[in-house]
């Protein structure tokens, strides 16, 4: 998706527990999820 809208040179980053202490987090744990960082530039 990123691509499509011209940028360029995409990564994704490592996977950050962002729901740690949130009201959620057992059902985070439970499905495995996780936040990651997305990294482009557009030329």
């Amino acid at each position: 998706m990123l691509e499509g809208t011209g940028f360029v040179d995409v990564r994704i980053g490592e996977p950050v527990d962002t729901f740690g202490g949130a009201g959620g987090e057992a059902n985070a744990r439970a499905f495995d999820v996780s936040g990651y960082s997305f990294f482009a530039r557009k030329p």
